[in-house]
């Protein structure tokens, strides 16, 4: 909510301070109201207290809605300008875009064009959402609705992304005067329409790699993540293989929620198993094997009390601190920091020191030289490659002695002697053994020389030297569990 309210504020946006749910019968309300002073600045006769179940306050909200907010910008006569906030996909009339008008009209019938994609098409149907879809003549400037057109890939609908009419396309975006419109363009003696500001294409960040736990789903799972991408313009993957695990894909996510999120829906609606392995950012290899990581701009909102702890643990993680600020009763701390650190838990840890106060916000910056090194892990030999990763050079002989200590914690004991080593560009720096179970060969021999003995034993010693030869590893789920988790 804290960071939230500061976005909202650098961007000049009317805020109406309301609190719902005082029908419930253990209500905090006046609490509520006196952190919304004290927190925010809000003065006490702002607040509004109303119950969206009973409707209680309700019609006073909406009047002051009225007074208070201003209302949209826009210009009815202009060419159209409509901005995608959200699409989803209809199995049987395509992507439903949802859209505000910012300029200009729109009507069923209409020819349009889809700027990122470059799409044309026609407009089968547009309305308004009472909350259901309701169709409707015509959207006219200011107000939001939905645009169907016959559009069958959701790609082609970016949220973010402009639509405008298809006579007038932008021809150079870039190039364009202070009301918007492109200098210099002229099509048919007109000239083109400007896209909408701000729109940029969703780029993963975090990649895991996805596999089937069996086999046989393979063909399942890649058309459920082909489904999935029609409702989710932020997901890729890619197919690839793995020694160990066999085909799956490389899947690309937003950020960590992104990812689970999407795991939970390949759960839940395609009932698929899958195993995701461990998470890593997108570097950046120059050719002459310089490695180059993102950075992240991360503002934390905290209560004052914890700021020195939340300093601290920053500073651990890589954090240069590029700005402090002091309001009312909590503290915004700028750190600059390896987009690697959000992955490796820093969101929990934040929570954790502040007591599950404190909120975080995040923006990917720019990509910097790192000095990172190849750590690999082998179990008898045998590279696993789903565990390998890159680390920093000073976390390096730390990262291999806990990750080859962890896994020996959770593999299970076998037949055959495991020997788990940690390698780093090449060099074993970390080694652990388990050892195997051992049948008792001599438990039914009652009596006998010797040499009887020793033909036991000696065949025993074969057997598992042959077994070694020829065993493959069982690798628990929790082994990579194990891996991603990190304390």
């Amino acid at each position: 909510t804290v960071a939230h309210y500061q976005v909202a504020k650098k961007l000049g946006l009317v805020m109406i301070p309301v609190i719902n749910k005082i029908d419930l019968p253990n209500a905090q309300t006046e609490i509520v109201a006196k952190e919304l002073v004290e927190t925010f600045g809000f003065g006490e006769d702002e607040i509004f207290f109303i119950s969206a179940k009973t409707g209680e306050g309700v019609k006073k909200l909406l009047q002051r809605v009225v007074e208070k907010i201003p209302p949209p910008t826009g210009t009815q006569s202009e060419a159209l300008r409509a901005l995608i906030f959200d699409a989803v996909y209809d199995e049987y009339r395509g992507v439903v875009a949802y859209v505000r008008i910012v300029d200009g009209q729109v009507k069923k019938g209409d020819k349009v064009r889809f700027f990122a994609s470059d799409v044309k098409a026609d407009v089968t149907e547009v309305g308004y959402f009472s909350p259901y879809l309701q169709q409707s003549d015509l959207l006219n400037t200011g107000e939001i609705g939905y645009i169907l057109a016959g559009v069958k890939d959701i790609r082609q609908a970016r949220v973010g992304d402009t639509i405008t009419n298809e006579k007038l396309p932008a021809r150079n975006a870039s190039q364009r005067d202070a009301g918007g419109k492109i200098k210099n363009e002229k099509l048919n003696g007109e000239e083109g329409v400007a896209p909408l500001p701000g729109y940029t294409t969703p780029q993963p960040m975090v990649f895991f790699g996805m596999y089937p736990k069996s086999a046989d789903d393979f063909g399942l799972l890649k058309e459920s993540l082909g489904k999935l991408m029609l409702n989710d313009t932020a997901l890729t993957y890619s197919e690839e293989y793995s020694a160990y695990l066999g085909s799956g894909f490389r899947v690309g996510f937003l950020g960590l929620l992104h990812a689970e999120i999407v795991k939970e829906r390949l759960q839940q609606e395609f009932g698929l198993e899958i195993l995701l392995t461990m998470p890593q950012v997108l570097y950046k290899r120059k050719d002459d094997g310089a490695i180059f990581e993102p950075y992240m701009l991360l503002s934390v909102y905290t209560p004052t009390g914890y700021v020195g702890g939340i300093m601290t643990l920053c500073q651990k993680r890589k954090g240069t601190l590029i700005d402090m600020q002091y309001h009312e009763g909590y503290a915004v701390l700028v750190y600059e920091m390896p987009y690697s650190m959000f992955i490796r838990g820093l969101a929990n840890d934040i929570r954790a020191s502040s007591s599950g106060f404190a909120s975080l916000d995040y923006e990917v910056t720019e990509y910097k030289p790192a000095d990172l090194l190849d750590l690999e892990i082998r179990i008898n030999d045998n590279p696993i490659d789903v565990l390998s990763e890159l680390v920093y050079k000073e976390e390096a002989m730390y990262m291999a002695r806990e990750k080859a200590g962890r896994l020996k914690e959770v593999l299970p004991r076998q037949q055959i002697r495991q020997v788990i080593q940690a390698v780093v560009s090449g060099t074993i720096v970390a080694r652990e053994e388990i050892p195997p179970f051992r049948k008792d060969v001599l438990a039914k021999m009652s009596g006998g020389d010797r040499t009887r003995k020793d033909k036991l034993l000696e065949a025993q010693k074969k057997g598992k030297s042959r077994m070694t030869a020829h065993a493959k590893i069982d690798l628990p789920q929790e082994a990579l569990f194990s891996m991603i988790e990190r304390k």
